[in-house]
C-alpha cells in the first residue's frame, strides 16, 4: 500500500520569513494552490506567486487587531478532516471546504520577547494561538495533512518535496507530526512557566528542545545525552566532543569560578566535581602554579578554569600538563596556540550569561527541585563568637576557604592558607573523618599547616574537630554554628587562643 501523498494545496501563516521564499516557489512550481494570511500573504504576493487569502475561504476579515484570522471551521475543517471517511468528505463537499495538505506554521517569538525585558503587554501579544491550533490540528491529522511548525524545518521540508515531486510519505509526515508537538509543548510550557513565576503553582515544567547524544553516560555501558544550550554559555575553541563526565565537572567548576568573579587572578583545578587546587594570586601563571602545587597528583585529567585572561606564560606551564577541558574569559593569541598543541585539550570560553535560580535533579519516581544556594559568606555577616579575632589575612584566607567549602561534596573540611588550597576532606561521613583526611593530604603534599584556617561545610557537634585542628597548626576556623553544644567548640578556642566565626548559613552540598 502507498502511503504517500501528493501535496496539492498549503496554509502559510508564519512569523519568521527567512528561508520561506523557497518553499513557496517550489510549491508554486508543483501547482500547489497557497493560502494565506496577513503579512505571510503580502510576503507572497511580493514574490509575484499567486496566493488565497484565508478571508476569501472564511468569508470573514481578520479581527480585533489580528488576534483572530485563522480559527474558523472552514480553515479546521480542511485540516482536520479524515480523508478516507465519507462523512467528513461529505461535509466538506456540503459546506465548501477546501482540504489543505500542508500547514506551515512559525510561531510567535515568545520566548524571545520573555527574555528581551519587553513589557506585560508586549509578552502577551506575543502567546500565539492561531498559529499553536494549526500546528496541533495539522498534527493530530498526520495521516492526511504535513505539518511544518518552524522556521528551523523549512530547510528539511524543501528537501522532501524538492526530492519527491511534492509526494510525502506517512513515516515523513508523522515525523514531522512529533516535531510539530514538540514545538507546541515547548511553547506551552514556557507561558505556564513566565505565569507561574508569579503564581508559583505546585507544578514542575521543563523543556529543552536543544539536545545532543553523548558518547555514553557516566560509564560507557549507560546512555547519555545533554539537553541545552551549550553554545550560548561558552565558545569552544579546540578539543574533542565533552563527555557526560566533562560536562558535570564543567558545570562544577563554573559554579565555583563565579565565587571569585571580578576580584584577583583566581585559578583552579578539579576533579570529579570537586576543587583539588585553586589559589588567588596578582598573576595568572602565579595562581595557576599554586592550584596545582595543592594536588598535583589528582590535577592530571582535570578540568582548568580562570577568572582571568590565560596568558602565553600561563599557557606554557598548563601545556606540560595532561588535563581534559580548560574555561577561560578569554586567552591571548599565542596562549591559544600552545593549548591547541594537544589534539584533544577542550578549549572553551565562558561567555556571560545567566545561570538558572534553581538545582533538578531525578529522586526516586520523581524530581527534587531547590533554589541555588546563592549565599556567599562575607565580612559583614560573620559572628565572632571567640574572645581571639581573626587577623585581617586570616579573615580572607577563611572567606576565601568557605567560598571552596560551599562548592565541595559533604561531609567537608577545607584547610587554606595565604589563599591557596591546602587540602580538602571530601564527601566523607563524618566531619572528623574529613578534618584527618584534609590534614593527612595536605601533609603529604608538604603544606605547612601553622597558620591555616579550617572551613566546614556544617556545624560541629562536639569540640572534637577543633581540638584536631588546633593540633595541627590551624589558628581560626569558620563553620556555620547551630549546634547545641556550639559552647564547647568555643571554649576549646578560647582556651587555645584559636579564633572562630559563625556565618549562619550552612552549605550542604550532596
Amino acid at each position: 500500500m502507498n502511503n504517500s501523498k501528493k501535496i496539492k494545496s498549503a496554509l502559510i501563516s508564519v512569523f519568521s520569513k527567512e528561508g520561506l521564499a523557497p518553499i513557496v516557489k517550489k510549491l508554486h512550481e508543483q501547482n500547489v494552490k497557497i493560502y494565506s494570511t496577513g503579512g505571510t500573504e503580502k510576503f507572497i504576493n511580493d514574490l509575484g506567486i499567486d496566493v488565497i487569502a484565508v478571508e476569501n475561504i472564511t468569508d470573514y476579515p481578520s479581527i480585533l487587531g489580528g488576534r483572530v484570522k485563522t480559527l474558523h471551521p472552514k480553515v479546521f475543517g480542511g485540516i482536520l478532516n479524515r480523508q478516507d471517511n465519507e462523512s467528513d468528505v461529505a461535509e466538506m463537499e456540503k459546506f465548501n471546504i477546501p482540504q489543505l495538505d500542508a500547514v506551515i506554521v512559525d510561531l510567535y517569538p515568545f520566548e524571545k520577547t520573555v527574555a528581551s525585558g519587553a513589557s506585560e503587554e508586549d509578552i502577551i501579544e506575543k502567546i500565539d494561538i492561531g498559529g499553536i491550533s494549526l500546528i496541533r490540528a495539522a498534527a493530530k491529522n498526520f495521516k492526511d495533512t504535513i505539518c511544518v511548525s518552524s522556521v528551523d524545518d523549512y530547510a528539511e521540508f524543501l528537501e522532501l518535496i524538492s526530492a519527491n515531486d511534492g509526494e510525502i510519505s506517512l513515516k515523513d509526515r508523522k515525523r514531522f507530526a512529533a516535531k510539530s508537538f514538540n514545538v507546541s509543548s515547548n511553547y506551552d510550557t514556557a507561558i505556564f512557566n513566565y505565569f507561574n513565576s508569579e503564581e508559583n503553582l505546585p507544578a514542575f515544567k521543563i523543556s529543552e528542545t536543544k539536545g545532543q547524544e553523548l558518547r555514553y553516560g557516566e560509564n560507557p555501558h549507560q546512555k547519555g545525552f545533554f539537553f541545552g544550550d551549550f553554545d550560548e554559555m561558552f565558545t569552544k575553541l579546540h578539543g574533542k566532543e565533552l563527555s557526560y563526565n566533562n560536562l558535570l565537572d564543567v558545570d562544577a567548576a563554573v559554579n565555583l569560578m563565579n565565587e571569585f568573579k571580578g576580584e584577583a587572578p583566581t585559578f583552579a583545578i578539579l576533579k570529579h566535581n570537586n576543587a583539588c587546587g585553586i589559589a588567588q594570586r596578582d598573576t595568572v601563571k602565579e595562581a595557576y602554579l599554586d592550584a596545582l602545587a595543592g594536588d598535583p597528583v589528582s590535577a592530571f585529567g582535570g578540568i582548568l578554569i580562570s577568572n582571568a585572561e590565560i596568558d602565553e606564560a600561563t599557557a606554557n606551564e598548563i601545556h606540560s600538563l595532561f588535563c581534559e577541558v580548560v574555561i577561560a574569559p578569554s586567552y591571548s593569541k599565542q596562549a591559544q596556540e600552545i593549548l591547541e598543541g594537544k589534539k584533544n585539550r577542550i578549549l572553551l570560553i565562558q561567555k556571560e550569561i545567566e545561570l538558572p535560580s534553581t538545582t533538578v535533579r531525578t529522586c526516586l519516581n520523581g524530581v527534587l527541585v531547590q533554589d541555588k544556594d546563592n549565599i556567599t559568606d562575607t565580612a559583614d555577616i560573620l559572628t565572632h563568637s571567640t574572645n581571639n579575632k581573626p587577623s585581617s589575612s586570616e579573615l580572607e584566607d577563611l572567606l576565601f576557604a568557605s567560598k571552596i567549602c560551599k562548592h565541595t561534596k559533604s561531609n567537608t573540611i577545607v584547610l587554606a592558607k595565604g589563599k591557596q588550597l591546602c587540602a580538602s576532606g571530601t564527601g566523607q561521613t563524618s566531619r572528623v573523618d574529613a578534618l584527618r583526611q584534609a590534614i593527612d593530604k595536605a601533609k603529604s603534599f608538604n603544606f605547612e599547616l601553622e597558620g591555616a584556617v579550617m572551613a566546614s561545610d556544617a556545624f560541629f557537634p562536639f569540640p572534637d574537630c577543633v581540638e584536631i585542628a588546633d593540633n595541627a597548626g590551624i589558628t581560626a576556623v569558620i563553620q556555620p554554628g547551630g549546634s547545641i553544644k556550639d559552647q564547647l567548640s568555643i571554649d576549646y578556642c578560647n582556651e587555645h587562643n584559636m579564633a572562630m566565626v559563625f556565618t549562619g548559613t550552612r552549605h550542604f552540598k550532596h
